[in-house]
């Protein structure tokens, strides 16, 4: 049973599109040099103008373009190639680059910050941002559960839960699995 808060961001469990494997469905994305705000995996992240990826911090409305799984970068402090599932803010580094789960039809594990019963079920939903854990380089992000509703803009649909020892529907802090409902950059037709 999910009794505890333990969120970890999106975490990519599947996909809907033809292959159901994420080959050649991440995407190497630059991070501008110093960039200041730190990206953990599973967060959601998005295209800006200068054509670099940034944290998505949106709750109500997302625009991503996928999930930050992970980054590479010169480490200014010892001039090695550094890999790492955590953007640390600030990092001068030229060849700084993300990657990211460009998949719109991934599906992706959430814990919820409360209880989500089965009527939830085919409903959207918004998220809770909140910082990760620097220790273990995961995302907090939640699925919020006092959000769920019909409202076409929210972010994430609910397409079905995990049902096992560690989570069932109706647990203080279900876990359900989600997809991107509306925002995905690369399904919308507005440009950068």
């Amino acid at each position: 049973m999910a009794t505890s808060a333990t969120p970890n961001g999106a975490v990519p469990i599947n996909t809907t599109s033809a292959s159901g494997s994420f080959t050649g469905k991440v995407q190497h994305i630059k991070i501008a040099s110093a960039y200041d705000t730190a990206i953990f995996n599973g967060d959601f992240v998005k295209l800006v103008t200068a054509g670099t990826v940034e944290k998505d911090a949106g709750t109500t409305t997302l625009t991503p373009i996928g999930i930050f799984l992970g980054c590479k970068y010169t480490d200014p402090n010892s001039s090695q190639l550094t890999f790492n599932q955590t953007w640390p803010a600030d990092t001068s580094a030229s060849d700084a680059a993300a990657y990211v789960l460009v998949d719109p039809n991934v599906l992706f594990k959430m814990q919820s910050d409360e209880t989500v019963a089965q009527a939830a079920l085919g409903a959207n939903a918004a998220v809770v941002q909140t910082a990760g854990s620097t220790s273990i380089g995961n995302s907090k992000n939640a699925f919020d559960g006092s959000t769920v509703a019909t409202t076409n803009t929210l972010p994430v649909k609910v397409v079905d839960f995990v049902d096992g020892p560690t989570s069932s529907v109706g647990d203080t802090y279900t876990d359900v699995i989600v997809k991107f409902n509306v925002g995905h950059q690369l399904t919308n037709t507005t440009g950068i």
